[in-house]
């Protein structure tokens, strides 16, 4: 199996973009990445019943995400995985630094989230 970024369609109004699907390349048979199912099951849940037509941006909401089209772009092809999570890792410390010193506890909450799901997925995340 071979893992893409995907666009989801929900309710045939919903377009989420850069989700990370497993796809068999000999039966074609295509499952959500295990890893990112609570985040994308949280943000569906959230659209509600009767979803307005709209197109999402998957990596906004999953980190795993976010690295991975990170990880496309031609900016970091040369670089390694780790050097791409460990620049995620400190801009997400810098900008959790701007929050506390703006008091915004949403936006430290959010942060620490993000910083979460990536440590749950890398054996090179220090504790933080």
């Amino acid at each position: 199996m071979s893992i893409r970024l995907r666009t989801v369609i929900y309710q045939n109004k919903v377009e989420i973009e850069n989700v990370p699907i497993f796809t068999c390349e000999s039966c074609s048979r295509s499952e959500v990445f295990s890893e990112v199912k609570p985040e994308l099951t949280g943000l569906i849940g959230k659209l509600g019943a009767r979803p307005g037509k709209q197109m999402l941006q998957f990596e906004e909401v999953s980190e795993i995400a976010h690295l991975m089209v990170k990880a496309t772009e031609k900016k970091w092809a040369s670089d390694p995985v780790e050097t791409i999570i460990q620049e995620r890792i400190n801009e997400l410390l810098d900008l959790l630094l701007l929050a506390q010193s703006l008091s915004d506890e949403p936006w430290q909450d959010d942060i620490r989230k993000r910083l979460s799901q990536i440590a749950r997925h890398s054996s090179t995340v220090p504790d933080f």
